[in-house]
């Protein structure tokens, strides 16, 4: 058995000295400090890889093909599946919050995985059973519901605990280890993006030609095989605690402590907060709130990101798909361009761009983390502009064929088409969804990095929200004056309309733009990182990173 709570707690790890061969502030499954040489590393992180490749498995083998079955056998028109695809995979993508507190705090990062395992495994059984059957009333649409939402519990609690338990085995102070663990957040999304594109081919051709009961009954059955591997390492894991309190009472004695600091400051001068004994806690809420600039800045790529999933495969489903005499690709399975220009683009980006980016910067990553952000929202705009193309393209080919009043028509035009914008949106992850999980984690304190990596998924789902929430209004208001833009017969739809609405990502980039640049000059002007503008607002940089509180 992995170590006790009682064990993880043990005194030793609270010795501040440890031995050059173990790890401060880690235990192994005995709760003994953990030996450098026996725990941790890449031959630790490859079982929770397995993990995490197999949770893609589960979790894109429902939402990469749900819009078909939403549309299908459920019957919904296509502008409320797709908002209810959106509000589901945001809830997914918000949960992770309160549960990262719940697992730094108290349950504890591998506890907290094999939960959600067996919350996924009971989940997707579930679904697998009410989709084997004809929808028969609104009760069976309720208990695909629940089911499908207690996929979304799991989710929540295996993102963000997975990869901070995983990240874990890698000790920072260490040289050799830093490195590693840098080159593992690109491995990390490798191995998720092989697993998605896997089941994006599978699940979707199974779906599609065999059964939905069978399609979501694999997954299921991939993820309890995936929870027995993880267990295998669990000798070898480094396990980490903390006796700091919650992330909640934490946060609300800091800002308690900031109120008052900011309100004395405005008066006379800058409180510390030295003697209340509650600095660590201010500095976490202050670390948080330095990385809202970045967050907020990113919303909108995640808004282009969730029509991938909805919208994308709907049009695929109006192509031509045929590939040879016989075999006719499933429309969702194109999603596997974006998985398998990741796959491709990551050992390119990891072998050879940082080398060569690194001969030219000094650094050890080629390019800063905020740099690679603004590479990947740059990579996203271009994706979304040629989206709208395509959409339009395609509504000309409808109309010259004859084919406008026609939705379930194939048009003569190839799935071919659209081939690029997936592979530019994989690219645009490889620069931006790694460098967000990389910095997330790094700039948030060490007893808070679930939390940390948590926040980086508010971003998706936050976005995914406002996506929902956009096309429900959209929708509304543009079915008033006739056609909606999301209008169940497709050829007579406008989603290149929508596309180049959420072309307003050229505005997050310039602000995420303007606030990388105050950080690249607050780095050349500041020798020691602080910079007090003003008596009430105060400006820090801790090298990847901007605060200014007012």
């Amino acid at each position: 058995m992995p170590c006790s709570s009682e064990l993880l707690l043990s005194p030793v790890l609270m010795q501040p000295a440890m031995a050059d061969d173990t790890i401060a502030g880690a235990a192994d499954y005995r709760g003994q400090p953990a030996s450098r040489a026996a725990t941790g590393g890449w031959k630790s992180s490859v079982f929770v890889m397995a993990m995490e490749i197999a949770e893609r498995f589960a979790y894109k083998g429902v939402a990469a093909n749900l819009i078909t079955y939403l549309t299908g056998p459920l019957g919904q028109p296509m502008a409320r599946a797709a908002a209810s695809i959106d509000a589901w995979k945001g809830v997914s993508q918000m949960l992770p919050l309160p549960i990262a507190c719940v697992a730094d705090a108290w349950l504890g990062r591998f506890r907290a995985i094999i939960l959600a395992s067996v919350i996924f495994i009971v989940s997707m059984g579930a679904l697998s059973l009410s989709s084997a059957f004809p929808v028969a009333g609104s009760g069976h649409v309720a208990i695909f519901y629940v089911a499908l939402y207690l996929v979304a519990l799991g989710e929540g609690a295996h993102k963000p605990c997975a990869q901070a338990f995983a990240a874990d085995q890698f000790d920072e102070k260490d040289p050799k280890e830093s490195v590693a663990r840098s080159s593992f957040f690109n491995w990390w999304y490798f191995g998720m993006c092989a697993g998605t594109a896997v089941t994006t081919m599978v699940s979707s051709y199974v779906q599609d030609n065999v059964g939905w009961g069978l399609g979501f009954g694999i997954p299921c059955i991939v993820i309890a095989v995936s929870l027995v591997v993880f267990l295998l390492g669990s000798r070898s894991y480094r396990y980490y605690t903390t006796r700091e309190a919650s992330p909640f009472s934490r946060a609300g004695i800091a800002f308690l402590a900031l109120i008052k600091s900011w309100r004395s400051s405005c008066r006379t001068n800058p409180v510390s907060s030295k003697g209340d004994g509650n600095t660590a806690a201010v500095e976490e809420v202050k670390t948080v709130l330095r990385l809202l600039p970045i967050w907020a800045s990113c919303i909108i790529y995640a808004i282009i990101f969730s029509q991938t999933s909805t919208f994308f495969t709907k049009q695929a489903a109006t192509l031509d798909r045929r590939i040879g005499a016989r075999f006719k690709v499933p429309a969702a399975a194109l999603q596997t361009f974006i998985s398998v220009s990741i796959v491709i683009f990551i050992p390119v980006y990891d072998r050879l761009f940082v080398p060569l980016a690194r001969r030219y910067t000094g650094r050890p990553t080629g390019i800063t983390k905020l740099q690679r952000i603004g590479a990947g929202l740059a990579m996203s705009l271009v994706a979304v502009a040629l989206s709208s193309l395509v959409e339009m393209k395609r509504l000309r080919v409808a109309r010259d064929a004859g084919l406008v009043n026609n939705p379930k028509a194939t048009l003569p035009m190839s799935l071919w088409w659209m081939v690029p914008q997936y592979v530019l949106i994989g690219v645009a992850d490889v620069f931006a969804m790694i460098g967000l999980q990389e910095f997330f984690y790094d700039q948030v304190p060490d007893a808070a990095r679930s939390l940390g990596l948590a926040l980086f998924l508010s971003i998706f789902g936050v976005g995914h929200l406002l996506s929902s929430l956009l096309i429900s209004v959209i929708d509304k208001a543009t079915a008033k004056g006739g056609t909606s833009w999301f209008s169940n017969n497709l050829n007579r739809a406008h989603l290149d309309y929508f596309y180049w609405l959420t072309g307003l990502c050229a505005v997050e980039l310039v602000a995420f733009v303007f606030f990388s640049h105050i950080l690249f000059c607050i780095q050349l002007i500041l020798t020691k990182g602080i910079l007090r503008f003003g008596r009430c607002i105060d400006w820090k940089f801790n090298d990847h990173a901007l605060v200014f509180l007012h």
